[in-house]
């Protein structure tokens, strides 16, 4: 069985541009940082502290755990490192693995056959140890592998998320682009608001912001809603200590917060996907709903911020058509969200110009493969 008591590399994956954020969860934590990345960060803990990482990171995609790192020029050299590795102690003979893969090298130019290659590795060492073998596939629900390798330098790691940990599990009625959840989180981290102000989000869509201001709020740790991570399905998983670690997450949750959280969208369908998405995340009761256009969000006294996530053009409409947006959401910051920060979430530059106000700061982030930037401006 694996030991998981034993110290090594974990590299948590993150979206370009998140890694700032990634990096400061893992500082509050008491994490070290050996190395910050350009859509990743690196600490140092064991397969333990792999359980708790999966639970509780806002900013993170993937938790993987360094078994190997060697050097090696094509596949059959992969091979034959990979078969030596005590594979047996951490996967089930009669379980399921995965992998899955990063690669940059000359003599690879199809990933599924470096995947492949990985995969017979392991099922033949194992056969080779117990007489039987693990199945394999594409289903990332079960244990999974994951292969770095760029120019002649590999590494291995046991992926301990399995699926994305920003699929938290509240996502049950998505309405139109929903925003990913580590983007909405990221954004709110890189705002000005603290748990105990107000949070306004006008033109919510499905709540993503919302919902996951709600949980930064109460301190409710993401994890706890997903029923399922690539770590439970290791050899020497404890079941006991997981559910006692979950327990003391839990614990460090609160029930109320000063502050209001609002949300708002013209069109009944994202407040109905909103409300239910906010039910199934258990914060349905912290947020205010309304259906109406934005400039009749209400606007509570007291310091907050003020989120807007609007279409810019790219999977929602015609930008030219978007311009009296843009526009209107810059006169509703200026006469009546004084006093507050105003954020405008945008991957259509030309558009962001058509607000009118000067801003303060602009974050560099990514929508999935789109360039974005954070708007940040302060309202006087």
């Amino acid at each position: 069985m694996a030991d998981f008591s034993q110290s090594s590399t974990i590299s948590i994956t993150c979206p370009k541009g998140m890694s700032p954020y990634l990096k400061q969860e893992l500082e509050d934590l008491g994490f070290p940082i050996i190395k910050e990345r350009l859509a990743g960060v690196e600490t140092k803990g064991t397969l333990h502290d792999c359980m708790k990482l999966n639970l509780v990171l806002r900013c993170a995609h993937r938790v993987h755990y360094l078994l190997k790192t060697f050097l090696c020029r094509n596949a059959d050299e992969i091979h034959r490192e990979l078969v030596k590795m005590p594979w047996e102690d951490y996967i089930d003979k009669h379980g399921y693995v995965s992998i899955t893969s990063f690669i940059k090298n000359s003599t690879i130019t199809n990933t599924q056959f470096a995947n492949l290659t990985v995969k017979d590795a392991i099922v033949d060492r194992i056969r080779q140890e117990t007489g039987t073998r693990p199945d394999s596939g594409s289903d990332l629900g079960k244990t999974v592998v994951f292969l770095f390798w760029k120019g002649i330098e590999a590494s291995v790691y046991l992926d301990t998320s399995g699926d994305s940990i920003s699929r938290r599990g509240y996502k049950v009625d998505n309405h139109t682009a929903a925003m990913q959840e580590t983007l909405a989180a990221t954004i709110i981290k890189a705002s000005k608001w603290e748990p105990g102000q107000h949070f306004i989000n006008p033109m919510c869509g499905s709540g993503t912001l919302a919902i996951e201001a709600a949980l930064m709020a109460t301190k409710r740790a993401p994890g706890l809603l997903r029923p399922n991570f690539g770590i439970k399905h290791i050899l020497g998983f404890d079941v006991g200590e997981w559910n006692s670690l979950r327990t003391d997450v839990k614990d460090d949750s609160v029930k109320e917060f000063e502050g209001k959280i609002i949300a708002t969208d013209l069109d009944p369908r994202a407040i109905k996907a909103a409300q239910k998405n906010a039910q199934t995340a258990g914060v349905d009761h912290l947020i205010e709903f309304k259906c109406c256009d934005f400039r009749d969000t209400e606007m509570p006294e007291g310091n907050g911020v003020v989120v807007f996530n609007p279409p810019y053009g790219e999977r929602l409409g015609d930008s030219e058509e978007l311009e009296d947006l843009y526009k209107t959401i810059g006169d509703y910051f200026k006469h009546r969200c004084s006093g507050k920060w105003g954020y405008v979430f945008t991957g259509n530059f030309d558009l962001a110009k058509k607000i009118g106000l000067r801003t303060s700061r602009r974050v560099e982030l990514y929508n999935s493969t789109i360039e974005c930037r954070l708007l940040e401006y302060e309202l006087y």
